[in-house]
């Protein structure tokens, strides 16, 4: 027997003996009309309470607990705290629902949920940047008649989704790649998943250009090594002819072999740590090295200027920067026309350390100078397999003045010569003096 049972028990044993204590005392007809009277009171009460308990549940204010004696007021306690209960739930979902919408935004990849009829339902701020859309604006719109592209279309309407689609083309300037694929779910809804793969695609790229040039570069002097192998071993030569033919495959392997060692040193480069910003170098000792080397392969064919700031320095890798600053001084002599004049500064600019070759050369257009330094790119292949090069010597210098936080600034003129400045950040920048203490 629950609580409601027990008391309404109660009461009407309570109203029975008071009833029969009044006809004792008095009669029945007294009695009969009191019981009459306590009957109706109680109606009447709970009528009122029923109509209360009505208009609260018709229209409830959350945290409003009516007062009410007895039984009622046991009703509307436990209803508080049933309302109490359903409301902590409700909160709990509404948060649950708010981490959830607020772990999508944070996604990297575009989200747009789509109705039965492809109408947009919500979709993330990177699914709006991606297909150009405005999550408010355009609820409840058909997907296709806001992104028009072709190709998104028929992916959409063939409903063959297993595969993800590649989208070229988009963006504000039209030259982003997207990869889209949608998933089904529900009730003939859609999730359609977006990320911007330009990047990758633009990596891909450069492999397929860095394994082709690789291919290219290697090919050459095989085919000349080969061809060399060939001859001498299906034609009767001369001890002149034998000997020039060696010195010719000689160069060949000579030219591979750098080609090695730099891709090497380019792989071990962008292996390693970056170098400690404690470790001052012999700046000293450094630019002595590179006029004596300039000096040598230069052989008198062009006028050097030379000037340093002896007691500026800066921390890092002596090998390396003596390698990255050694490839721009060399590259201003190998495209130097005989007495030409080439200029070397080290000196303080501000609080950072710049060193700058600058040389009467050819020159480089405008629009090679931002693809320097990429890997086997050459502004003249010709020209640059004339003097040596292998293609590799500004991809390390770029590895190596990211590693030390440094940037490579390019200015040039076609037939005025060019200006190579390295630019060390001032935590890298130290006089000698300091360096020493």
């Amino acid at each position: 027997m629950n609580i409601i049972w027990a008391r309404s028990i109660v009461s009407l044993l309570l109203l029975a003996l008071v009833c029969a204590a009044i006809a004792a005392v008095t009669n029945a007809r007294t009695a009969l009309s009191f019981a009459i009277v306590a009957l109706i009171a109680q109606t009447l009460f709970s009528t009122y309470h029923t109509e209360r308990l009505w208009r609260l549940l018709d229209a409830p204010v959350y945290g409003e607990v009516p007062s009410a004696p007895g039984i009622w007021g046991e009703i509307y306690y436990r209803l508080h705290k049933l309302a109490k209960r359903w409301h902590a739930q409700v909160r709990q979902v509404e948060q649950q629902h708010s981490r959830f919408i607020q772990a999508i935004q944070a996604s990297p990849n575009g989200v747009a949920m789509l109705d039965d009829h492809d109408q947009i339902e919500w979709c993330n701020a990177i699914a709006e940047e991606h297909f150009g859309l405005d999550a408010k604006r355009d609820l409840r719109q058909h997907i296709t008649h806001l992104v028009r592209h072709p190709d998104f279309v028929r992916y959409l309407n063939s409903h063959q989704y297993d595969e993800m689609l590649v989208m070229r083309g988009m963006g504000e300037k039209r030259q982003n790649v997207l990869s889209v694929q949608a998933f089904p779910y529900g009730e003939n809804r859609k999730l359609v998943l977006s990320a911007d793969i330009t990047e990758l695609e633009r990596t891909d790229a450069m492999r397929r250009d860095f394994v082709a040039n690789v291919s290219h570069e290697l090919k050459t002097p095989l085919t000349v090594l080969s061809g060399f192998l060939e001859t001498m071993r299906d034609i009767p030569l001369s001890e002149a002819d034998r000997a020039r033919y060696l010195e010719l495959m000689d160069q060949q392997a000579s030219r591979m072999r750098n080609i090695v060692d730099d891709l090497l040193v380019l792989a071990k480069l962008e292996g390693d740590a970056k170098p400690p910003s404690d470790r001052a170098i012999d700046m000293r000792a450094v630019i002595s090295h590179l006029q004596e080397d300039a000096a040598n392969l230069s052989a008198g064919r062009h006028r050097f200027a030379f000037t340093a700031d002896e007691d500026l320095t800066v921390s890092g890798v002596h090998t390396e920067i003596l390698s990255a600053l050694g490839n721009l001084v060399t590259n201003a002599i190998r495209y130097t026309p005989d007495g030409g004049s080439i200029d070397v500064v080290w000196k303080q600019v501000g609080n950072e350390a710049v060193f700058s070759v600058t040389d009467t050369g050819l020159g480089i257009p405008a629009a090679d100078i931002p693809r320097l330094t990429e890997r086997f790119y050459r502004v003249d292949r010709s020209r640059s397999r004339d003097t040596g090069g292998t293609g590799l010597g500004l991809a390390i210098v770029k590895h190596v003045l990211q590693r030390h936080d440094a940037t490579l600034e390019v200015k040039s003129e076609e037939g005025r010569g060019s200006t190579f400045s390295v630019r060390f950040p001032v935590q890298r920048t130290m006089r000698r003096q300091a360096a020493h203490a």
